[in-house]
């Protein structure tokens, strides 16, 4: 049986942090793109990220771990990058889109590496699986907004 170690914990505080900026940075991306579909899945995505951010915590406190709180400078470095991006961008549509798309594929790669390479319980596991599959999905959905443009 898998046990839940502090080292486990801070792996889910790593990725909650990570998840708390890709909730940050989707609403930055709502705000600054005219097309509704756009703003809407942006939106969409947002809300996401605030119940995934909601179940971590969660399966972070149900093994008596402390629970970081807020983004990282990465992140605020990040959303600063997009506002800058707005400024300067002929196409603002498609550099937020593929800003998410980058961000999505790294949010992937963060859960593969959790799940493969830590001793994690069942109940973690499934969680993260979940929310894995859930982004896996909607980076198969995103290749039709790249037509809105």
């Amino acid at each position: 049986m898998a046990t839940y170690t502090e080292q486990v914990g801070s792996k889910l505080n790593n990725l909650l942090e990570k998840t708390y900026d890709a909730e940050k940075g989707f609403k930055k991306a709502a705000e600054n793109v005219q097309n509704s579909a756009l703003k809407n899945y942006f939106n969409q995505k947002a809300q996401e990220r605030y119940e995934f951010g909601h179940e971590l915590k969660g399966e972070i406190k149900s093994f008596n771990q402390d629970v970081d709180k807020g983004g990282s400078l990465i992140g605020d470095a990040h959303r600063a990058w997009m506002d800058v991006k707005k400024v300067f961008s002929s196409d603002n549509e498609e550099s937020m889109l593929e800003e998410a798309i980058r961000g999505e594929k790294s949010a992937v790669e963060e859960y593969e590496e959790v799940i493969n390479e830590t001793s994690l319980p069942m109940s973690t596991k499934n969680i993260l699986e979940k929310q894995k599959t859930t982004i896996t999905n909607g980076l198969s959905n995103i290749k039709s907004l790249e037509d809105l443009r």
